[in-house]
Parts: C-alpha cells; sequence; structure tokens
C-alpha cells in the first residue's frame, strides 16, 4: 500500500513538473499580433496612421504582410516605414513595428481586415480596424462664396528656364568645335612637334672645375669613401684631358697619360699630376688610406692642372644653340587614343543635344499655363 502511494506521488510530481515546462515553452513561444489606427474619422484625402506590432522570441522567424498600394479597396496606402524591431527580455524577447500610411478619396465606411503575419510558418492575425471617410461639407447656403475657374493665362518664359538650354548649347558647340579639330588632326596625321632646351655648353676646363667644386662639397666622400672620391676626380680629369688635348683619356691607364702629357707639356708642369695618379692607383688597386691634408693636395694639383692648361673661349665665336625642334610622326597608340577621345566627345555631344532638344520642347510645346 505504501508503495503504491509512493508512485502516485511520483508520478504527480512528473505530470506537474512536464505541466509547468510545457507552460515555460508555451509562454516563452507565445506570439501577439496586434494593430492600431491613430484616428478612427478622416476627411477625403487625410492621412492616418496604421501601427503592426509583433511580440515574439527572438529565435523565431517573422515574415509581415506583404503590401503594395492598397489595404482595401477604396484606401490606399501611401507609405510604408522600416520596421522598428526592440529586444526585450535581455534579448530572449523581441517587439516588431511596422507602420503604414494610409488615405482614401472616397467617403465611405472602411472595414481593415485583420493583419496575416507568419512567425515560423505558422499564421497569427491581429484585431480588425474600421475607419469611417467623411467628404468635405458644402455651404448650400452661401453659393456665392463659391467662384468659378479662373482663365487661362501664359507664364512669361525668365532666364532661368532657358539658361540650362543656352549653357548647353554653348558646350556642345566647345565640344563640336574639338571634335573638329581632332578629326583634322587624326585624318592629317600631323607630326608632333617637340621643342627640347638645351643648356648652352661650357669649356671644357669650366666643367671640370664645376665638377672638382661638387665633388671639394661631399666631406664624407674624402674620408668614407676615398676609393670613390680618387675615382670620380681622375674622371674628371680624363674628361677634360679629351676635351682639351684630343687623346682618348678615358681608355688610357695613368702611365700612358702621363706619356703623352710628357709630349704636350715638360715634366716639371705635369710633376704634381703624375703623384695625383699615383695615389689614385695605390687606393684603388692597394687599397692605400690617404691622409686627409693628402687627399685636399691632391684636388689642388688637379684644380692647378686645369687652369695652367686651360684655353678661354673665344668671346667672338657663335653661342650653340639652346632649344632644338624633333618632329615625330604619331605613334600607332597616339592615334587610336586621339581616335577614342574623338568618339567619346561625340557621344557627349549626343548626349548634350538630346537634352537640349527636350528642353526646347518642354518649354515652347507643352502647354505653361496656370489658372
Amino acid at each position: 500500500m505504501n508503495i503504491l502511494n509512493t508512485s502516485k506521488k511520483f508520478l504527480k510530481a512528473g505530470v506537474c513538473a512536464i505541466m509547468l515546462i510545457t507552460a515555460g515553452q508555451a509562454q516563452a513561444q507565445q506570439v501577439t499580433v496586434d494593430a492600431s489606427i491613430d484616428s478612427l474619422q478622416l476627411l477625403i484625402g487625410e492621412q492616418a496612421k496604421v501601427k503592426l506590432e509583433i511580440s515574439m522570441d527572438a529565435k523565431q522567424k517573422l515574415q509581415l504582410p506583404f503590401l503594395r498600394d492598397t489595404l482595401v479597396k477604396g484606401v490606399e496606402i501611401l507609405d510604408i516605414a522600416k520596421p522598428d524591431t526592440q529586444m526585450l527580455n535581455d534579448g530572449k524577447r523581441m517587439l516588431i513595428k511596422q507602420e503604414y500610411t494610409i488615405t482614401s478619396f472616397d467617403s465611405a465606411l472602411y472595414y481593415l481586415p485583420p493583419f496575416e503575419v507568419m512567425v515560423n510558418g505558422e499564421p497569427y492575425r491581429s484585431k480588425a480596424l474600421a475607419v469611417k471617410v467623411y467628404s468635405i461639407p458644402v455651404d448650400t447656403l452661401h453659393p456665392e462664396q463659391f467662384f468659378g475657374p479662373k482663365t487661362v493665362r501664359e507664364v512669361p518664359i525668365t532666364w532661368d528656364d532657358v539658361s540650362a538650354i543656352v549653357w548647353l548649347t554653348l558646350l556642345m558647340l566647345a565640344l563640336g568645335g574639338l571634335a573638329y579639330y581632332l578629326f583634322v588632326r587624326y585624318k592629317d596625321n600631323k607630326p608632333i612637334i617637340k621643342k627640347i632646351k638645351i643648356e648652352p655648353k661650357l669649356p671644357p676646363h669650366q666643367q671640370a672645375l664645376k665638377e672638382i667644386e661638387r665633388i671639394k662639397g661631399d666631406k664624407t666622400l674624402r674620408t668614407a669613401d676615398p676609393k670613390t672620391y680618387y675615382t670620380e676626380l681622375t674622371d674628371v680629369l680624363r674628361t677634360y684631358m679629351e676635351e682639351r688635348f684630343g687623346f682618348n683619356a678615358m681608355e688610357m691607364t695613368s702611365s700612358e697619360i702621363i706619356d703623352k702629357l710628357q709630349e704636350i707639356n715638360d715634366k716639371e708642369s705635369i710633376k704634381d699630376l703624375m703623384y695625383l695618379f699615383q695615389t689614385a692607383d695605390l687606393v684603388k688597386f692597394a687599397k692605400h688610406s690617404p691622409l686627409m691634408n693628402e687627399n685636399d693636395m691632391n684636388l689642388v694639383n688637379a684644380v692647378d692642372f686645369i687652369n695652367n692648361t686651360k684655353v678661354e673661349p673665344d668671346p667672338n665665336a657663335k653661342p650653340e644653340p639652346t632649344e632644338i625642334t624633333v618632329e615625330e610622326k604619331r605613334s600607332k597608340q597616339g592615334r587610336m587614343i586621339l581616335l577614342g577621345s574623338i568618339s567619346i566627345i561625340v557621344i557627349a555631344i549626343v548626349v548634350i543635344l538630346y537634352k537640349v532638344l527636350s528642353g526646347v520642347y518642354n518649354l515652347w510645346f507643352l502647354p505653361h499655363a496656370c489658372t
């Protein structure tokens, strides 16, 4: 007997637990749909707001009613606002609000059927609504207050009406001129004329002294990289000798250069230059590290050699040209670019012409009058 009573108690407790769980799930899955309207009475042409609210579980999927431009026959939908979603109960529930703007142009009492929404594939409906639309009252006791239609009168054309047409026409003419010019250039394939400016050529000694001044100004070159320092210094001297004496010093060794110079000058005049080339060969080929004053002395020797052997230019000599003209045939790529530019301009002209003709038609051929 006790075992039977105990079994009944456990069974009763299990049933209660199942009912509580089911009730909790049902409450969690509960869906409510409510509809309201802000005005139950409207004049013809007035607007009203219909609000649809859906409360549901956050995990459920909602499908709002698909409406276009008519709620029911005689009631038009002017606007459908974007749905507004509000989360409730720490994100477990959500409230969706949808607002419709409606109006009517026929006086009558309209029955607005329930809104039907789909939640997880199941339909849920709101309550039905109603709205009364009244026509505008007419005062038949005072007919003298009514005015007949006004006569039609022409509206004068102002600058604002034609300004766009004028500016577009001018732009079209300018583009037409540009297209014609480019077409002529494309057809004739005229050469591209380039003017290249050339700096006046300096005398050999002036160019050499200018380069030595540059080397002298680079102090880090003398201290950190003596090999580059002597290479640049001797290259300046080799170039000067080629232009001054006419032998190919750039392709000769240091000893060959000294031998060549001894044929032109006495041995005493190039004594310091011999020392400079010997030091340069030691630095470049024997990794010799000259002292700072030795580097400065060799630079001074180079300057002295140039000054002692320079030839001043004739002041009456004709200066070399500073500008030359080069004619080049336009490349195939250039012609294609030119043809593409013409095509784009022609398309722009056609679009502008369409705009101008449309403006002229709307301005002069369509009726423009006010009452």
